[in-house]
Parts: structure tokens; sequence; C-alpha cells
């Protein structure tokens, strides 16, 4: 079935042997950044070394535009067939921003308040990265709207780690 599938990084081989994802996205900090699970391909994992935070100034290795740039590239080669997983540390922030991102993308313009609901109402841990959103913004062309449908959900609850969460596209 068609969906993404996002976890924390505590979950990622268990899920993978679960779901048989065809296509992996990790969204870790270079200093954490896992190797390409055993036995998956790696030109179908995408290892992007960036750390969770919103201000490009305000630390080392904050996600840039080329890192959603080549997430958008990677999530277009995913032919929907089988699932994709998307992670982070936690399975809270950079994951459920790259999440959004594909989504939007899949589903088109006008997509972006449908998308942030249905992650809000999937994960109410969600709180995605607004950087990582900010960029996706730019280069979808989406003229603020995945900016404000971001705002609308708000923070999400605390929490130390997420869920693992299911997101089937035919529901969107």
């Amino acid at each position: 079935m068609s969906r993404i599938v996002v976890t924390p990084l505590s979950v990622v081989t268990d899920v993978i042997r679960r779901h048989q994802p065809s296509h992996v996205v990790t969204l870790l900090s270079p200093e954490h950044m896992i190797e390409t699970p055993t036995g998956f391909p790696a030109d179908r994992h995408l290892r992007l070394g960036i750390n969770d935070v919103i201000d490009a100034a305000a630390g080392d290795n904050p996600p840039e535009r080329s890192h959603v740039e080549a997430l958008l590239d990677f999530s277009r080669t995913w032919s929907g067939g089988d699932p994709m997983l998307v992670h982070c540390w936690a399975g809270v922030s950079r994951s459920m921003a790259a999440t959004f991102t594909i989504l939007c993308d899949r589903l088109g313009p006008g997509s972006e308040t449908r998308v942030a609901q249905a992650i809000r109402q999937r994960a109410p841990h969600a709180y995605p990265n607004a950087l990582l959103v900010r960029y996706a913004d730019e280069l979808l062309d989406r003229r603020g709207r995945m900016i404000e449908a971001i705002k609308a959900i708000g923070a999400g609850t605390m929490v130390a780690e997420g869920a693992i969460v299911e997101f089937p596209l035919r529901e969107l």
C-alpha cells in the first residue's frame, strides 16, 4: 500500500523488517548518522546529516535548502508501490517536516492544510521543523501556505520520542 511510515531511530530496524519499505529517509545529526541497514539498497536510502534547529545561524549543520532539494528529488523516485520509511532521532520534528514536504509535493498545491491536519490527527506529538518547512514552501512555490498550515496545527504534545505513524496516501 502506498504510505509513508514515520518513526524514531530506536525502531527503524523493526519497522524495516515489518513494513519492508522500498525507500528510507534518515534525518540525523552528522555525528549520529547511521549506515544503510544491512541488506537494504544504498541507492534507496537518503541520509541527510542535519541538526534539528529552526534558525540557520543557531548551530552547526542546520537544514539547508539543498537538503530539501535532495529530499524532493529522492522522494520523486519513489513509485509508492511499497512504503517509504522516514525517520529522525525522535520521530517528531525533522521526519515530520520531511513527510509533510513529500505529501504536499505528491498531493499538489492546495493540499497544505489538509496534510498538516492529517499529521496532527495521526501524530499528536508532531512538531515539524519550521526551517525545513520554510525551504519546502519556497521550493514548491506554495507562497507561505505550508508555513501557515504548520503554524495552525501548533506544537503538539511534548514527548521524548514519537510513536510509529502511518500516512496512507489514499486517505489524504
